[in-house]
């Protein structure tokens, strides 16, 4: 099993910047990759970020060049830099990490809010 921990998110301002991080325990070895989705109200969970072990990072096409997704193997951490906010980008954002096996297995995290206010 794993466990993901996250922390920060908050309110801010449109065009603002906010961080989050995510540490994993467990078997932070066995995770083949990590990141972001968020869901926002009366929408669906959507794709955020995600980088591999290895170091490859992978964006939705709304947060291309104002997010940035980095990774601390040693630490199991993975972080979310968030630059030039959006009122659309206020959700709650879940880590996410995957664990390729015999199939996928995602284990999430709480969830944190961020509020981006116009």
């Amino acid at each position: 099993q794993v466990q993901l921990v996250e922390s920060g998110g908050g309110l801010v301002q449109a065009g603002g910047s906010l961080g989050l991080s995510c540490a994993a325990s467990g078997r932070p070895s066995s995770i083949n990759e990590m990141g972001w989705y968020r869901q926002a109200p009366g929408k669906q969970r959507e794709f955020v970020a995600t980088i591999t072990s290895g170091g490859s990072p992978n964006y939705a096409d709304s947060v291309k060049g104002r997010f940035t997704i980095s990774g601390d193997g040693a630490k199991s951490t993975v972080y979310l830099q968030m630059d030039s906010l959006k009122p659309e980008d206020t959700a709650v954002y879940y880590c996410i990490a995957v664990r390729y096996g015999s199939g996928r297995n995602n284990y999430w995290g709480q969830g944190t809010q961020v509020t981006v206010s116009s």
